[in-house]
């Protein structure tokens, strides 16, 4: 299953540049749980992959920093039985995460001012409330 991954429409990553790892799976598997590798890690080089494009690369190492080990990016996927079922969730979610981390960022906020409306209406509804509130003090004789 060494295929491409394809992030976006112009982003690929060849499939050189994805290493996998399979190791036993704790969790649900019957007689198999201690013979099939079914736990798949998949890592990609994002400081040293040449699929990305500079700009792309730079915001994606500042947006994954916290989960980047020497600039490598790993997930890890082993809610599945069968190996095969955990190698295509693990693509998934590192398509996934790529993808968002090279997102460009949303566009500034506009600051906006209440408008004198909402002020005055929110002031009535305060005054209100607070002779609600003092009706049912009564006296204290």
């Amino acid at each position: 299953m060494a295929e491409d991954l394809k992030i976006s429409d112009r982003i690929v990553i060849p499939a050189a540049e994805l290493r996998e790892r399979f190791s036993r799976s704790s969790g649900p598997g019957g007689q198999g749980v201690n013979t099939a590798d079914s736990r798949v890690e998949l890592s990609y080089d994002v400081e040293r992959s040449h699929a990305l494009p500079d700009p792309l690369r730079a915001r994606a190492l500042e947006r994954l920093a916290g989960r980047l080990t020497d600039g490598v990016l790993t997930i890890a996927a082993s809610e599945h039985r069968a190996q095969l079922a955990n190698r295509e969730a693990a693509r998934a979610r590192l398509a996934a995460l790529l993808r968002d981390a090279i997102a460009p960022p949303p566009p500034p906020r506009r600051p906006t001012k209440i408008s004198k409306g909402a002020h005055q209406r929110r002031l009535d509804s305060k005054k209100h409330r607070g002779a609600l509130k003092q009706l049912r003090r009564g006296s204290h004789d």
